[in-house]
């Protein structure tokens, strides 16, 4: 069904400014031109402002389609990411500026705050957490597509555990150095059979010396193609045009000009998930600490509980270096960085060693 055969009116909102001033901002002028768009058009406008969109991860890609989402009018953005905003970030994370990094502000929260300035008839929630198989059925709660804004595997398995498990579209993406590449993972439609799903494509883990931002680095030119082919199916599906959805897994090389595509248009035969349905991830199954992309670090999110982070900054003064925003605490002793969330998850910096990374959340945080 096209965005053009559904009838009513034009899309007539008018959006206080961030300021909170008596000038507004009429829809009507702002989405003028996106509904000039033939694929869009003013009934499509109209289906994005009741879309629910969330995005797992609110770093490069994420911010840059969190971005795009809101500029294009869709009028519920979920965020959620567990991180915070550093200055190595600011090369390539649209979203975020100088003064987020010197707060060390969690990118959820910025991110929720700059949307709210660029687009004020978008309805935010930011989730500073991680994604974890106790709480992705809440976060994901009511979200008609999920975008991949994430660094690891773990948490894209487990999103691809939930979408194929619910009938759930979700879309892949990935950036690093000047590659992008993203891929549509539909399930059954009128019409339309599903496609293969992230494990039929990709049954394990990639393994062994893979790329990452911090050893190859990143272009945010490739960040930023990876966000607007995400984005761009995205509105394809909220706006009724599931057919129009690209069924392949495509990746472009910016810097060499070299670009490929692999058909998903059907399942792998034997695909643990979408063919014998066994959601591993879902369940929890050894689920490992994550050392994050770049960052030198490990989280500790075996612990779920409230911290009183005025109480922590209090007895840890002593001891080192405390900032705390209200949001996050950070404590830096020596070479090591503890950044301490209220629910208890911290990131530990200046190691990739889990076992002395719990040992130190023991030590500052308790066990």
């Amino acid at each position: 069904m096209s965005a053009s055969s559904v009838a009513g009116p034009a899309v007539q909102t008018l959006c206080a400014t961030s300021q909170g001033s008596a000038q507004e901002i009429d829809d009507r002028e702002r989405y003028s031109r996106q509904v000039l768009f033939a694929g869009i058009g003013e009934a499509g406008q109209r289906r994005l402002a009741a879309a629910h969109v969330a995005i797992v991860g609110v770093g490069a890609t994420g911010a840059a389609a969190a971005g795009l989402l809101a500029r294009a009018g869709v009028g519920r953005l979920t965020l959620i990411d567990r991180d915070f905003v550093e200055p190595s970030n600011l090369q390539r994370q649209v979203l975020f500026d100088e003064d987020d990094a010197r707060a060390a502000l969690p990118k959820a929260e910025a991110a929720r705050r700059h949307i709210e300035r660029l687009n004020s008839c978008v309805k935010v929630t930011a989730h500073v957490a991680d994604v974890v198989p106790g709480n992705i059925e809440a976060l994901l709660e009511g979200a008609e597509i999920v975008l991949d804004g994430t660094d690891n595997f773990e948490t894209r398995y487990l999103i691809n555990d939930l979408a194929v498990r619910d009938g759930r579209p979700w879309i892949y993406a990935a950036a690093v150095g000047a590659y992008a590449a993203t891929m549509n993972i539909l399930p059954k439609t009128e019409g339309a059979e599903p496609t293969a799903c992230l494990a039929c494509i990709f049954p394990a883990a990639p393994a062994g010396n893979v790329e990452t931002c911090d050893t190859a680095g990143i272009l945010s030119t490739a960040v930023n193609l990876a966000a607007s082919l995400q984005v761009t199916e995205a509105l394809k599906f909220l706006t009724g045009q599931p057919e129009l959805m690209r069924r392949s897994l495509v990746s472009y090389d910016l810097w060499s000009g070299e670009h490929s595509e692999i058909s998903t248009a059907h399942a792998r035969t034997g695909c643990e998930v979408c063919g014998e349905r066994k959601f591993r991830a879902l369940a929890g199954e050894a689920r490992p600490h994550i050392t994050l992309c770049g960052r030198n670090s490990v989280q500790i999110h075996e612990h779920d509980r409230p911290v009183d982070l005025a109480a922590l900054a209090a007895r840890l003064r002593p001891l080192g270096d405390v900032r705390s925003n209200g949001l996050l605490l950070r404590f830096k002793r020596g070479e090591h960085t503890l950044t301490v969330f209220p629910d208890g998850r911290a990131l530990v910096q200046g190691t990739t060693d889990t076992g002395l990374a719990r040992s130190l959340y023991a030590r500052f945080i308790g066990s």
